[in-house]
């Protein structure tokens, strides 16, 4: 419900702030007072239009700011449209603000979030509907009366066994026309899948491969360097190992180790006590003779193979344009390829899959087909039963000779669902095209909603339409405005009433089930007030200003009094009368 607003600098209103009760409330006052200004201000809040005209002057802006104790119900219903946009919902209060710039710039925001008119006016249609601004009036929305008359007759369980098997139909279609999609694009898909898997597949690819393959390549490529430093090594050790015509023999370092291991051994024959580093010579000779044959078996065993080396350089360039396509691993290029062949399987067996999806359509639109007419039987017997409630309701609000329908109608359609030997369009709810009509007067036929005139007589049929349809429609707060137009105090009283009922107990459920702010120059309906708001001008410092104040007891008294026509000891004690006979209607229900 809408618990508070504040306005700032719009039109003739300096500042003000309304706290408004849970249940009905009402707000009178002389004619051009700012009551409808109120309302411009609540259509601004909620995504109106915004026109700079109504700034107020000497003002650069306007601000409106409302805020909404949202019960279970309302937080469910706007919880979509909430996380759709952001916008954290932390207890029941819901906080929306709108300030429009002189220079045509506005700002909304919701919770504190930045968001535009656009949004504000999504979450503001499901907030509240003004009754006599079309703008947030759900009822002249046509896509919403199958789901006001569903609510009306309890028909969702019906309705969402129908939706469940529309949902599985519009899979099974969307996979078709995914599967019959342009042959020459499956054709040249197919062909570039089995490129694919063939390239890989040819390559017979090992994981681990790429290293090895690098390492041996870095042994080829560097054979004759690895060759000449073994030789090198081996020759250090063990001296050149022949004798040229013009050069002594060359001695290595093991032919000097050997010659010192001889002076050891000499002097050893002297020194016993030299034993131990005889030992030590004779084991670095050993070991010495060990590294040099050691030196000359790797050098022997160099391979100098330059096709070889080509055969892997060749190899590595294969896997590097493979990855270069398909991975950045081998493992990612062969995972590929098996993907690449899932999806080959896939579209080469469409055809049969196919077959299957449209054997599974057939069924889909005749099953679904079968539910959506018993569904559609029970829309028309609950749409007679809304039509004549609502007709009851008109006769109570002076349109007596009012008449109240609701067209189901359906559309043929080739791909629609089949209901006999036709198929219709559908949606998630479907196959019918729900609309209310009405004809406000004898002799005129039923029409659109939608299209019937502005003003009180349409505000009328809106009360009609919501005390029926109460317990369907979730919109939280109603506001109606120029209801009154039109009609005399005895009906007066049957509109107080029906408003009232709005916040109160519907099909013997307990608890509010609306808000209901209500604009009225009748005492009759005024009287039904749980809250009573009178707006008045007044001049300070030489400027008009909109000022408000809730009246209790004897002011409100008068206030219904001077309503009456004027503030006379008569009117006083009617308007306590009335206020009597109200408590007891109250009372009563």
């Amino acid at each position: 419900m809408l618990a508070e607003i504040t306005i700032t600098n719009l039109a003739i209103i300096d500042a003000l702030n309304l706290k408004f009760a849970p249940g009905f409330n009402v707000l009178t006052g002389e004619t051009g007072a700012g009551k409808s200004i109120i309302l411009d201000a609540l259509g601004l809040l909620l995504g109106g239009r915004a026109q700079s005209e109504l700034i107020r002057a000497g003002a650069d802006e306007t601000r409106v700011e409302g805020i909404f104790m949202l019960d279970a119900a309302a937080r469910e219903l706007l919880a979509h449209d909430l996380e759709e946009n952001g916008i954290a919902l932390d207890d029941e209060t819901l906080i929306l603000a709108r300030e429009l710039h002189r220079g045509g710039r506005t700002t909304g925001r919701v919770n504190g979030h930045a968001v535009t008119g656009a949004v504000l006016q999504q979450i503001g249609d499901k907030l509240v509907d003004i009754h006599g601004q079309s703008e947030h009036l759900s009822l002249l929305r046509p896509k919403e009366h199958v789901d006001l008359l569903d609510r009306y007759s309890d028909l969702w369980e019906q309705r969402a066994e129908v939706a469940k098997l529309v949902r599985q139909l519009r899979k099974v279609r969307q996979e078709l026309r995914d599967l019959q999609k342009d042959a020459r694009e499956t054709a040249r898909k197919i062909d570039r899948l089995a490129f694919v898997i063939q390239e890989i597949g040819d390559a017979k690819l090992k994981v681990g491969e790429e290293e090895e393959l690098k390492v041996e390549r870095d042994l080829l490529a560097h054979a004759e360097t690895r060759a000449t430093l073994a030789d090198e090594a081996y020759h250090a050790l063990y001296g050149s190992g022949d004798l040229r015509s013009d050069e002594r023999e060359e001695k290595g370092a093991l032919d000097l180790l050997n010659q010192a291991l001889q002076a050891v051994r000499g002097m050893e024959k002297f020194d016993p006590e030299i034993k131990a580093t005889l030992d030590q010579a004779e084991s670095a000779a050993a070991s010495m003779d060990d590294l040099a044959r050691t030196l000359r078996g790797y050098r022997d065993s160099i391979e100098f193979n330059p096709k070889r080396l080509e055969q892997i350089e060749d190899r590595l360039d294969l896997i590097f344009r493979l990855k270069r396509k398909y991975g950045d691993t081998i493992e990612q290029v062969l995972e590929f390829g098996k993907t690449s062949q899932q999806e080959l399987d896939a579209v080469t067996n469409s055809e049969e899959r196919i077959k299957e999806l449209r054997e599974s359509e057939g069924n889909l639109v005749r099953e679904a087909g079968a539910l959506a007419e018993k569904l559609s039987a029970a829309r028309q017997q609950a749409a007679e039963n809304l039509a004549r409630e609502i007709e009851i309701g008109l006769q109570d609000l002076g349109m007596a000779r009012a008449k109240f329908g609701v067209a189901l109608n359906r559309i043929e359609d080739a791909n629609g669902l089949v209901v006999g030997d036709k198929r219709y369009s559908f949606e998630s709810n479907g196959i019918d095209k729900v609309e209310f009509m009405v004809s406000p007067n004898p002799g005129e036929p039923l029409k659109p909603l939608a299209k019937i005139a502005s003003g009180g007589e349409t505000s009328r049929m809106m009360l009609a339409l919501k005390a029926v349809l109460g317990a369907a429609d979730r919109t939280p707060t109603l506001i109606f405005d120029e209801i009154d137009q039109g009609i005399g105090g005895r009906i007066g009283g049957v509109v107080g009433k029906k408003l009232w009922g709005l916040t109160t107990a519907v099909n013997g459920v307990s608890g509010h089930t609306h808000q209901v702010i209500c604009i009225t120059h009748l005492p009759q309906i005024a009287a039904y007030g749980d809250e009573h708001f009178h707006i008045r001008k007044a001049i300070v410092d030489e400027r008009t200003i909109t000022q408000a104040q809730v009246l209790k007891d004897q002011q409100r008294i008068e206030e219904l009094a001077g309503m009456l026509g004027a503030e006379t000891d008569t009117n006083r004690a009617s308007a306590r009368e009335m206020l009597g006979e109200v408590e007891k209607e109250k009372g009563r229900n």
